[in-house]
Parts: C-alpha cells; structure tokens; sequence
C-alpha cells in the first residue's frame, strides 16, 4: 500500500502547478520596469469593473465663435443735420463688402421727393464710396451686408437726416454750350451760378473738360458766377468735347451749396472766321482757311466807334427790332433788321443796313453796329454758328471783359491767370 502514495504527492504537486499558471495567465506580465499592481490596466486597456468594461466620457472641444464682420459707415446713427457736402463711405473689417445701397426720402418745393445714390465698392471689398453728395431736408437710409473670413453674414442699417437749406443757400449751375449743339471753332465753355461762389478753388476742382482730339486748356472766373474754358488755341473742327460740373452738394462758401450737379457735350462746326478791318471798311470771311468772300461794310461813327478785338457770335436773329432808346442815342429811329447776329452785350450786331448802303466800304456811320447789304447780312447769316470768331481791328477801341464772350480777347497767359487753381 505505501507504494501508492508517493504518486497521490505528484498528482497534488500537477494540480497546484496548474492553478498557479491559471492564475498568472489571468494577471498582467510585468514590463522590464517592474510588475505592474494588481486589478491596475494600461491605455491599451479599459478599465473594467466585475460586469465588464467601463465606458470613459469624453472631453468636451472648446471651439470659439467666430467674430462677425465690423461696418463702419462716417455717418454716425441717428444722426442729425448732416452736411449736404458730405460723401458717405463705409468700411469693412474682419471680413469684405457684400453690398451697400443708399436711398432718400424728403420733401422739395412741397413735393415728396424719393431716390438713391450709387456708389464703388473698392476692389478688395473693405470700402465703398458713394458717387454723390447728399440733398437738403432728407431722410436717409444706409444699408449694409458683408461677411467675415468664416463666411457669416451681417446686414446692418444706419439712417441720417441731412441739414435743411432755403433756395438763397443753394447756387444752381447752367452750362453752355447746350447738349447736342455744334458751334463754332471760338465757344468757350460757359457755366454760370445763380447766387456767387466764393469757393472757387474747392468748385474748380470739381470741375472737367475732355476732349477728342485731345486740347489742353484752362478755366478762368470772369466773376463769382461765372467761370469759363477755352483751349490754348481755337477748337479743332469736328472736335467733340464733353464737359462735367460736379457741384452738388459742395461748399461754395458763406454758408452756400451746390444746388445740382450738371454736365452737357457738344461738337465743334468747320471753321468760319471773319476778320473785319474798320478802318477800311472790309470784312474777309475765311471757311476752313479759305477766303469765301470779301464785303464791303459801315461800322460805329465819331462817338460810337465799334470796339477792335477779338468777339463771337453769341446770339442769331433772323429778325430783331432796334431803336435809338436801347442805346441811348439822340437820333430816332425804330427798326425791324433782319439777318443780325449779336457780338457784345452792350448791343453790336453784324446785320443788314440797307438804309445806310451808301456808305458800305465809304463811311463809317452806324451807331456801333456793323451793317452790310442784305444780300451779304443773308449769305453770312446762313454760313455762322454760334461760337464763330469775329476778329475786328482799327478803331481804337478796345474791347471790355465780359462784354460778350470775350475769351480770345487776352494772351493765354493772362487767361491763365483767372484760374483758382
């Protein structure tokens, strides 16, 4: 019997091997750095609990919200009494323009007025300008959209009220010559204001003339209400000239504005200069550098010597009544003349005299006017435009400024002189 129990030893030695590498396979091999404590687990692990692992919550992103894109009009909101002469713009940051409009509301001469103002958004988006400056008494709305570099919209909205004006502070601009007209190589460029400006320099600058063929040239005030334009030599015929008067809303001074904005563009005629020495009693009518005809005239007597210089053709009559108390002369007369062509603003005309045809190419005997037969009064009147140049030479007397468009009566210097820039 003892023999049998040595192998009851070795079978108990197995079974206690055997839970001992059942229970190291149920644990975690220890690394090169030591073992690791028991019921711990690794990142490769999750923790577990009796019934199994346990889920781990995640740790919330903290993602910032984007900020907006910033529109800053110059016009505050809300504002009040805002200047006519004020260009509103609007800048972008944190982001670009998207679109911005500008519309208005008012009341002018008892009538409700509406519109709006275009502008140029730049070409990077961060600023848009309007094209124009603001009306009297009016209610505006600025609107204003853009984006931020995330792409996120904002719209905005500031409304203003602008300053109120009377007519008296407000200067209204015409200009000649009219739109579509074709003139004469001569006609200055004419725009005049119904109350003065005193801010000639600031309404110059605003001020433009292009022309094709190109023609330098300058302006020149002949007073606070009217400025004109002329190249350095006349205007090259078919030239085709476009002018811009940019003035509404500009500080003209003295508590004045701009009352509107006015532009016109017109062609320049073939060339028609007639050349009239008053001493012998000649005109020479040159078209296009030729001589067309030479006629015999009467000009101003003793005490109404016809002014020498340079004229134009302002006005053209085909009948006009005249009398001796127009000009205050003592002889009487009362006349229908027909074919006159007015040159000065004191009253000379070249027309037909049939009355004094004894006298063409004799005597001077008119009262300032230049007459000539009806037949050549006819064949010029015909022939001239309105900007043509009249150059007369031999009296003695000169021409004044202003009287007329007397443009071409200076050297190009003394033009110069009369800019304000």
């Amino acid at each position: 019997m003892p023999q049998f129990q040595p192998r009851r030893l070795l079978a108990g030695t197995a079974l206690l091997a055997a839970l001992t590498l059942s229970v190291v396979g149920c644990g975690t091999i220890p690394d090169a750095g030591g073992a690791t404590a028991p019921g711990a687990h690794t990142e490769s692990q999750a923790p577990t609990t009796g019934n199994g692992p346990v889920e781990v919550p995640a740790t919330p992103s903290s993602t910032p919200t984007p900020d907006p894109v910033a529109l800053t009009p110059n016009v505050k909101n809300k504002a009040k009494n805002v200047k006519v002469s004020t260009v509103v713009s609007v800048k972008a940051g944190n982001g670009k323009l998207d679109k911005v409009t500008l519309r208005y509301a008012g009341v002018s001469k008892g009538k409700a007025i509406k519109g709006s103002v275009d502008g140029t958004l730049a070409k990077d988006k961060a600023s848009w300008t309007a094209g124009d400056r603001l009306e009297p008494s009016s209610t505006y709305t600025l609107t204003m959209s853009g984006k931020n570099p995330e792409g996120q919209q904002t719209v905005t909205k500031t409304t203003f009220k602008t300053q109120a004006l009377t007519l008296q502070q407000q200067t209204f601009a015409q200009l000649q010559p009219w739109k579509g007209a074709t003139v004469g190589v001569a006609m200055p460029v004419i725009l005049t204001f119904d109350v003065p400006v005193k801010n000639r320099k600031e309404f110059e600058k605003h001020l433009s003339v292009t022309s094709s063929p190109k023609q330098g040239g300058s302006w020149s005030w002949f007073s606070d209400k009217e400025v004109h334009f002329r190249p350095k030599n006349y205007w090259k015929p078919g030239t085709k000239v476009t002018v811009n008067a940019d003035v509404n809303g500009l500080n003209a001074g003295n508590g004045v504005y701009g009352q509107n904005s006015t532009s016109s563009s017109f062609k320049v005629g073939r060339s028609l200069v007639t050349k009239i020495n008053l001493s012998s009693k000649q005109a020479k009518v040159y078209i296009d550098g030729d001589l067309e005809r030479t006629i015999p005239i009467s000009a101003g007597k003793a005490g109404w010597r016809t002014r020498s210089g340079t004229k134009v053709i302002m006005e053209k009559l085909p009948v006009t009544r005249m009398t001796n108390e127009m000009i205050g002369a003592d002889e009487s007369y009362d006349l229908q003349v027909k074919y006159a062509m007015r040159i000065t603003w004191s009253g000379e005309f070249l027309h037909a005299a049939p009355w004094n045809s004894g006298n063409f190419g004799r005597v001077n005997a008119s009262h300032g006017c230049v007459g000539m037969s009806t037949a050549n009064a006819a064949w010029l009147f015909s022939r001239v435009q309105i900007g043509d140049p009249v150059v007369m030479t031999g009296s003695g007397r000169g021409l004044e400024k202003g009287n007329g468009y007397t443009d071409w009566d200076v050297s190009w210097s003394q033009y110069k002189k009369g800019s304000a820039l």
